[in-house]
Order: structure tokens, then C-alpha cells, then sequence
């Protein structure tokens, strides 16, 4: 005689299911190839990104430390034990983005605001991971 598992409906609403499984990956994807986009043109010294940072008046060096910070954070997102970190990490980098844009460059901050909120939405799908990977290096 078999048995049919009853349905927990507390449990299904706290289990992702697949479909938005693979959404969040997809964000994940798509915002480290746009993000570590912006930091490989930043560390290549395109003229643009040059040009941007000597408007910001902070030197060249942040330029820099901004693409390393963006190469970083895209290479995280895709590793499943630090996205959630890399996430984190990324929406302090783009809220300083959305600040400076607004208030330094005086220009629209649509974009890194866009990317702060997919961030976000990234940071809390991934949040219990996040927790698990903390827990695990302070235990250390």
C-alpha cells in the first residue's frame, strides 16, 4: 500500500520552486556580466570611465578600486556560497554610485538605482546562505 504525502502548504509557500529558482539566477547572471562589464572598461582605462572619475575629483585611484570592487562582485554573484555576500557587497558599491551620480556628477542615477534594487532582490533570496557562509567564518 503506498501513501500519498499530504501537502504542507506552509512548507510550499517557503520553498522556492523552480521557475523563480531560475529567476533569481538569471538576475544573478545578468547583473555580473553588466556589472563586471562596468569594472573590466573601468580597469582598462576607458576614456569614458577616465573622464567620470576626474569629474568625481577624487582621483584616479578610485577608478581603480570601483573596478576591482565590480570584477569582484560579478565573479561572486556566480559562485552559490558567495552571492549573497557578493550581493551585499554590490548594493553598498551602487548605493555610493547613486549618491554620487545625484549629487557629484548631477546626473540621472536610474541605472545604479535599477541595479541596487536587483541587488537587494538578490541579497534576500539569498540571505539564509548568507547567514550559513557568516556563521561558518566567525565559528573559525
Amino acid at each position: 500500500m503506498s501513501t500519498i504525502p499530504k501537502n504542507n502548504s506552509e512548507t510550499v509557500a517557503h520553498t522556492p520552486g523552480r521557475a523563480s529558482s531560475i529567476g533569481v539566477w538569471i538576475l544573478h547572471v545578468v547583473l555580473a556580466a553588466i556589472i563586471a562589464g562596468g569594472g573590466i572598461s573601468k580597469l582598462a582605462g576607458d576614456p569614458v570611465m577616465v573622464d567620470m572619475f576626474a569629474d568625481i575629483g577624487a582621483g584616479q585611484w578610485l577608478r581603480y578600486l570601483v573596478g576591482a570592487l565590480e570584477v569582484a562582485g560579478g565573479v561572486g554573484l556566480l559562485i552559490p556560497a558567495l552571492a549573497g555576500l557578493a550581493s551585499l557587497g554590490l548594493a553598498a558599491l551602487l548605493t555610493g554610485a547613486v549618491i554620487t551620480d545625484q549629487f557629484v556628477l548631477e546626473q540621472s542615477p536610474w541605472l545604479p538605482l535599477a541595479l541596487l534594487v536587483v541587488a537587494a532582490v538578490i541579497a534576500r533570496t539569498r540571505w539564509s546562505r548568507t547567514e550559513a557562509v557568516v556563521g561558518t567564518l566567525l565559528r573559525r
